[in-house]
């Protein structure tokens, strides 16, 4: 089956440094994928795409050794099983707030005996290879989202779910569950110390932990304290800030 590089990265105790996709466009997808990204993650919850602009996307990625990656929009069973049988090699589902929703989410992503996934890998065959049935089930990665105070609570609880692999944190959503304001990278204290927590508790676990991130600055420092998942940037936002430091360098002439 060919390797999902997250886990051999992880294995090597190396940060997956991962790009965002919220254009709903093949040819934007295969761009970021030349790149060198380790991974790439199709944004279906927030955003544009939907799944039928998702598949030409991982079709893009798949011309180049990066991950592909999907966030689906909630955790449900059809949209978690369509992902995986499109071919993501991993996947991010946000609000998980209990332990009961984390063993939901590893159920909807493993083949029986150890999950509840429906057999049909369409196009996953062929990304992963003939033998994608007998290998899925350990080299398909789930995430869980911590983002709530309902899940800081049952932190401990969510993390001691068998087979969940990594949880991420989405710091808007946190923030905003902590009465602060919404942001990637400049999070208020208590946000800080909240991210660190969980970064601590994961490790504790054995679960990997990732992070959304605005800045390279913001990634590399919540690298060293120990996640391994980190998010650098979507392609909207290059756009938007390439756009911004062409004109930025020629604005005198206006």
């Amino acid at each position: 089956m060919r390797e999902n590089r997250l886990r051999t990265l992880w294995a090597a105790d190396k940060p997956v440094l991962n790009g965002w996709l919220a254009i709903p466009n093949g040819f934007a997808a295969e761009v970021m994928a030349h790149q060198g990204w380790d991974s790439l993650t199709v944004d279906l919850q927030h955003g544009v795409i939907d799944y039928s602009q998702m598949l030409p996307m991982l079709q893009a990625i798949s011309t180049t050794a990066t991950v592909p990656v999907v966030r689906v929009p909630w955790l449900e069973p059809g949209i978690v099983m369509k992902s995986l049988d499109a071919g993501a090699y991993g996947v991010i589902c946000p609000m998980v707030n209990t332990r009961d929703d984390a063993a939901r989410l590893v159920a909807y992503t493993h083949y029986a005996p150890r999950g509840t996934r429906s057999f049909g890998p369409i196009r996953a065959g062929y990304y992963g290879g003939a033998d994608y049935a007998a290998k899925a089930n350990d080299t398909v990665v789930a995430f869980a989202m911590i983002e709530t105070a309902q899940a800081l609570d049952n932190l401990d609880a969510i993390l001691s779910v068998e087979g969940l692999d990594a949880i991420y944190i989405g710091p808007s959503d946190l923030s905003l569950a902590l009465g602060c304001k919404p942001v990637f990278d400049d999070v208020e204290p208590k946000v800080a110390e909240a991210i660190r927590h969980i970064g601590e508790r994961a490790k504790a676990h054995g679960v990997k932990a990732g992070v959304h991130n605005g800045r390279a600055d913001v990634a590399l420092a919540r690298i060293a304290l120990g996640f391994r998942f980190v998010t650098l940037g979507s392609d909207a936002r290059l756009l938007a800030s390439g756009s911004q430091e062409l004109l930025g360098a020629v604005a005198a002439v206006r």
